[in-house]
Order: C-alpha cells, then structure tokens, then sequence
C-alpha cells in the first residue's frame, strides 16, 4: 500500500515539475501557422531550382534585380540608398546598400554560406571499365558516403567549349529526363560488406 501511494506521489509530482514538449502547431494560431506554410512553399520552390552554387547565385541575382538591385561598378558614385550588387565568378553573391555615414563609422553585415551537398566530378572524370563508363567522383557537404547509394540523382553544372560558349546543363530534374544513381551492392554480393562497420561499408 506504501508503495503503491509513494508511486501516486511520484506521478504527482512528475506532472508539476517535468517539462512537457509540445508540437508548435498545437500552440500556435492558425494564422500564424499559414504564415509558415506559404514561407515554406517558396523555399521548397528556391531549392527545387538552386542546387548548386552556380544556380544559387543565378537565383539570387533574379531576386536582388526584382527589388531593386543594380551590379556595382567600381568608377561610378553612389548616393545613400542606392541598392547595388558584386557577382563574384557566378559562385557568391555581395549585396549592399549605401548607408549615408562614411565605412569608419561602421557597416552591418548579414552573411549566409551556400552549401550544397553533391558529388563533384573531377577534371577527366570518365573512364571505361568493363565495358561500361564510370565517373571518377569526389563528394562534398558532410554527407556520409552510404547516403549516397540508391538515391535518384540529377546532373547540374556548367560546360565551356573551345569557342568560349557557356552551356548550362541540368538532366534530372525534369521527370522526363534519364535519372543518375550511385548503385548499392546486391545482398547476395555484400556478404563482406554487411561485417563491416558503417565508416568501412
């Protein structure tokens, strides 16, 4: 009987003191909830569309020249308030706006890294073996190199010819186009590979 009241005590006391998680859309307002959603919805679509660097940039510069952004040219003076932007190689992006206090007096700044996780290909990337052509690959970003495997693929990226003409590629995306995949090992040809660690496998 002591027992069972100490246990009674205890719940008791569990439920004033421990702390109890809940889900935010069980505590926030329905509006603010939409407000969410519709953010998300824009940055599901920004990155359907900018996986890579390259693209990021291309994204970025669209969006910058849409709210007034103009590129920045080093002989020319600008007024306070004038909306001006540095694209560095189609890999980064600088935006600013001309403050009216000259640099000595200080500058905000907001930076954001773009990191894209991907596998890259290297300078000669394809070889035959077998009779088959492969990429000779490394990857990028912190993803375990098991993650890799099975997981549908698209290839982005850019292509210079001899003549100086950019071409930009993006296979995969569309569900039309062929799908890239890193083949995992079949179970009956993984025997070893199943005894090793995941760092190892």
């Amino acid at each position: 009987m002591d027992e069972e009241i100490k246990k009674d005590e205890f719940k008791e006391l569990k439920e004033k003191l421990f702390f109890k998680p809940k889900h935010v859309c069980d505590t926030s307002a329905k509006a603010e909830i939409g407000v969410a959603d519709e953010f998300c919805e824009g940055y599901k679509a920004f990155l359907g569309e900018a996986k890579t660097e390259r693209e990021c940039c291309a994204w970025f510069i669209r969006a910058a020249e849409m709210n007034g952004f103009e590129p920045y040219y080093p002989d020319r003076t600008y007024a306070p308030g004038s909306k001006v932007f540095v694209n560095n190689r189609d890999k980064s992006v600088v935006l600013a706006v001309v403050g009216r206090a000259p640099i000595s007096d200080g500058v905000r700044i907001a930076a954001a890294h773009i990191d894209s996780p991907r596998l890259d290909l290297k300078q000669a990337p394809i070889y035959e073996d077998t009779e088959l052509a492969f990429f000779r690959t490394h990857y990028y970003g912190g993803i375990k190199k098991y993650q890799w495997t099975a997981m549908p693929l698209s290839l982005h990226g850019v292509i210079v010819k001899a003549d100086g003409e950019r071409i930009t590629v993006d296979i995969g995306s569309d569900e039309a186009d062929p799908c890239f995949v890193v083949t995992d090992l079949l179970p009956h040809l993984a025997a070893d590979q199943m005894k090793k660690p995941m760092s190892e496998g």
